[in-house]
């Protein structure tokens, strides 16, 4: 079997050129591969198209890429707490498509099975399936580029709307655990996208917290087989950031923040 471990995350992404296509995985501020991420934005790479949940925050995760312009469009279905990306996007700097979660979830899953396209309902009867969706704007806080219609057909009485897969070039997902063949183990909620994400793309790079020897890990817990990965880095120190922290004031009874 191979070795797939790699030294650093500069060298795991050191062949992702301008202009390439990034599925990466995280779902808000948990679970996202940071350290693939902070060695692509130290690389320079630029003109990027990602597929993502979301896109970071201002600071953090793909919004440090998004910070300095150095992706074009990004495909994602949860944006809200990233206030440059609405400035980008409102100012026709940034070509955003818009995605319900589910079926952005079974476009990355249908890409990694091979399947090209499904139906759905999700979106029926919407721009989402109509087309006329804001896509991009220019400077003038024109339409530039608005989504195209979608075919929709009738199964069983009910309408479907088809959407096609996404199988991007790169995968950038973050793991709990992960052996030197690539199999990989996610922790709780951070599972999200990410075995998502390594499923579709068609070369997938994993950070890991711990790296461990092949043999090591349950054949019955591994999430991702490593034959949809084929680079591992270690990653033991990567900062875990809570988006929002939501506590409880003692014996007030009241809480700070919001879930």
């Amino acid at each position: 079997m191979i070795d797939k471990v790699v030294a650093s995350a500069a060298e795991a992404v050191k062949d992702i050129p301008n202009g390439a296509s990034l599925a990466v995985g995280g779902f808000g501020l948990c679970g996202i591969p940071v350290s693939l991420i902070e060695a692509l934005h130290q690389q320079g790479t630029s003109d990027l198209e990602t597929v993502s949940n979301n896109c970071g925050v201002d600071d953090w995760g793909l919004g440090i890429l998004l910070k300095d312009g150095r992706i074009r469009r990004t495909i994602s279905s949860y944006v809200g707490e990233n206030k440059e990306f609405a400035r980008q996007y409102l100012a026709g700097e940034l070509e955003v498509v818009l995605t319900p979660q589910g079926t952005l979830a079974e476009k990355l899953r249908a890409g990694g099975a091979g399947i090209p396209a499904f139906y759905t309902k999700a979106g029926v009867g919407t721009q989402v399936s109509e087309g006329g969706l804001p896509q991009k704007y220019d400077a003038d806080g024109n339409v530039a580029v608005a989504s195209a219609p979608k075919e929709v057909r009738t199964f069983d009485e009910a309408d479907y709307v088809l959407e096609e897969s996404l199988t991007p070039d790169f995968g950038l997902v973050h793991a709990w655990k992960g052996d030197r063949h690539g199999n990989l183990v996610f922790h709780a909620a951070a599972m999200n996208f990410n075995p998502l994400c390594a499923m579709a793309a068609k070369v997938t790079i994993a950070e890991v917290e711990e790296l461990v020897e092949p043999g090591e890990l349950d054949p019955g817990q591994i999430h991702t087989p490593g034959i949809f990965v084929q680079r591992v880095v270690l990653a033991p120190t990567s900062e875990k950031r809570i988006e929002k922290r939501t506590v409880s004031l003692a014996g007030a009874g009241s809480q700070e923040g919001k879930a």
